[in-house]
């Protein structure tokens, strides 16, 4: 009897299977109507009943201080990181405080701004994600599962805002650091991808609270780790969908913009330009 033909090798498996993937996405995204080009006009965010999460920050009041981005270190468990992976940038901050040069009426400005995950209402991320492990909750918040993330970074490389950040190592930190620890908030592992959740958890908290008093959700109810230290008040956090939310009333400012809007991925993260 003749040999049987022998299996697939895992390599010829591993990238048949790839192959596969960028198909289907390729064929996905001729038909959503989602898709957008560079040149397409950027559409107006979506209506949405109920919460919307967003946030607005004040550049006129930022100091850089950085305490936004401590609070967030600490809130989410991050890695603490070596000097030496700091010089090299590859320590995982969700919150950074990035420099931005700017040229206004012939003079040269330069100005910090704190970057996070946009939480964009169409978010490309994902768009992208094969096995929907980045999503998008009914209340606009931008989330992830770690368990289901197989580390193919296609929504690190989708993000336009560098907000997505991949685990290259397994999390590690002092031994006299561990007991600080949020029991809330999941330790992530090498090998997936991680991001800001607008403290996830302080909404679900915040729920509890309210389900427990019988009552809706309240303003202030659900606040963000990196609004409660801001020492100028710089964050505000709340219900886009609220006209009487000081968010959103922030948001309505003729100082509001986003970034990158010409992309139309529609962020919720808005910031209000310097006054001077």
């Amino acid at each position: 009897m003749p040999s049987e033909k022998p299996s697939k090798t895992r390599k010829e498996f591993i990238v048949g299977a790839a192959a596969a993937v960028a198909a289907a996405a390729a064929a996905w995204a001729k038909i959503s109507p989602g898709k957008k080009t560079a040149s397409s006009p950027a559409k107006s965010a979506p209506e949405r009943r109920g919460h919307r999460w967003g946030m607005v920050i004040d550049l006129d009041r930022c100091t850089g201080c950085q305490a936004c981005g401590v609070a967030c270190s600490v809130e989410c468990n991050m890695m603490l990181g070596t000097p030496e992976e700091a010089s090299l940038g590859r320590v995982i901050r969700w919150l950074k405080i990035l420099p931005e040069t700017t040229i206004r009426d012939g003079r040269v400005r330069q100005s910090l701004k704190p970057m996070l995950c946009q939480q964009c209402d169409d978010p490309p991320c994902v768009h992208v994600c094969p096995v929907s492990a980045t999503f998008l909750s009914p209340e606009g918040i931008v989330g992830q599962v770690y368990a289901r993330c197989i580390g193919c970074r296609y929504c690190v490389n989708a993000c336009p805002y560098t907000c997505k950040f991949f685990n290259w190592d397994e999390p590690q930190w002092p031994q006299d650091v561990r007991m600080p620890f949020n029991p809330d908030v999941s330790v992530r592992y090498k090998g997936i991808v991680e991001k800001c959740l607008f403290c996830h958890h302080r909404l679900q908290r915040a729920k509890d609270k309210a389900r427990e008093e019988n009552r809706e959700l309240r303003e202030g109810d659900y606040t963000v780790a990196c609004q409660t230290v801001c020492p100028t008040q710089a964050i505000a956090f709340g219900d886009l969908n609220d006209p009487k939310s000081d968010v959103a009333k922030l948001a309505a400012s003729p100082r509001a913009r986003r970034l990158l809007e010409e992309l139309g991925a529609e962020p919720k993260v808005i910031y209000l330009q310097e006054v001077s």
